[in-house]
């Protein structure tokens, strides 16, 4: 029987875990209220340390558990690499004999327990086991998915393109869905207090229960349909749309605290916004990068690509590190948004970049996972 201390339960699992992979990056923007900041900082002197080329593009985040980098691709494989060397230690793909089928992955993994839940392109939500690659079970929804998961409790969440996020329980049943009317739910759900949140074409956002499924406030009218993930803070969130605008909400009280709009030309938020104690950093279809301050949502520095931005941003220590379509990941200054380094990787990158083990590690679209690390 659920009971009133529940959310208090849910926030105290979530905290836990969390301080448990300190040094790793588990989910798609690296813990469960999806902030895009790194527990530790990279070093100052960075290089590439290896490159693994796999059949097809990469688009989504790793996930940095152990030592181990887990990526999914295009090419229908999820793949576990060696941190310290890029060499496989398995490949999970399609094989009849065991019952496998894998389509496209879009979505980054999620690690949890020794297991590696992702969804993919045909609609098949997969959980595999760690340590061998091994299918332990998988979960039609019947259409793509792009939502990564989160966790809370023993259940695990995403969303997809059907219009439901969906609640399952760890051996793969359903616990409950919510359907978010007129389109994909493509974010993956921050946790936070037993409450997550879904928004998609209905240009709405929905403060769910975790243990029901169900609303347990109002919604707030976003303005604008929504491909990203929320980053949490407290009792704020922070949310870009495809409208064009950020935006910064009391999600306890529904109310929407600020809008951002930028002055160039108004495009399109893909990316997630990473999320710091002062400012929400977010990429724009615009070809920029912007920092906002977080408690008025007024632009603090932007930088300029040269090409869009729907790779999310990740700050580790005083660094930001971003992808561009333009095929650079770019290093800036956390404080005044300078460069201070980029990184010439292929033709374009939509993947978010991933933090863990003293490295970073992001994909392209042409199909490379490059990790870099501490200078030698």
């Amino acid at each position: 029987m659920f009971t009133r201390s529940l959310p208090i339960l849910f926030l105290a699992m979530t905290l836990t875990h969390a301080s448990v992979l300190a040094e790793d990056w588990p989910l798609f923007r690296g813990d469960a209220l999806q902030t895009g900041v790194s527990k530790s900082p990279l070093p100052e002197e960075l290089e590439i340390r290896w490159k693994f080329k796999a059949k097809d593009g990469i688009e989504g985040a790793a996930a940095i558990v152990n030592g181990v980098v887990y990526v999914g691709s295009l090419d229908e494989h999820l793949y576990a690499l060696d941190l310290a060397t890029g060499q496989p230690k398995w490949t999970y793909q399609t094989d009849a004999a065991k019952g496998t089928k894998v389509g496209p992955i879009r979505a980054s993994p999620s690690v949890r327990d020794g297991l590696i839940y992702v969804g993919d392109a045909d609609g098949i939500f997969h959980c595999v086991e760690a340590t061998t690659g091994n299918k332990r079970w998988t979960f039609d929804t019947g259409a793509e998915i792009t939502s990564s998961a989160n966790f809370a409790g023993d259940t695990v969440l995403f969303g997809s393109s059907d219009e439901n996020l969906y609640c399952l329980s760890k051996d793969g049943k359903e616990r409950w869905k919510f359907r978010v009317p007129g389109g994909p739910v493509m974010g993956t759900p921050a946790i936070v207090e037993g409450r997550t949140f879904a928004a998609g074409c209905d240009s709405t956002l929905h403060v769910l229960d975790v243990a029901k499924g169900t609303e347990a406030a109002g919604t707030v009218d976003l303005g604008g349909q929504v491909g990203a993930t929320v980053g949490v803070i407290g009792d704020q969130l922070y949310i870009g749309t495809m409208s064009g605008e950020v935006l910064a909400i009391k999600w306890k009280k529904g109310e929407v605290l600020w809008r951002f709009e930028a002055p160039r030309t108004k495009q399109p938020f893909y990316a997630s916004a990473a999320v710091t104690d002062n400012l929400v950093i977010v990429g724009s279809r615009d070809k920029h990068v912007y920092a906002l301050h977080r408690k008025s949502g007024k632009e603090a520095w932007s930088f300029a690509t040269k090409k869009k931005v729907d790779s999310s941003p990740v700050v580790a220590g005083s660094r930001v590190y971003v992808g561009s379509s333009d095929g650079n990941l770019y290093v800036l200054d956390l404080a005044r948004g300078s460069e201070v380094k980029q990184f010439a990787l292929g033709k374009d990158i939509a993947a978010s970049p991933a933090v863990g083990g003293n490295c970073l590690v992001i994909g392209t679209m042409e199909g490379t996972v490059c990790c870099i690390g501490a200078k030698n």
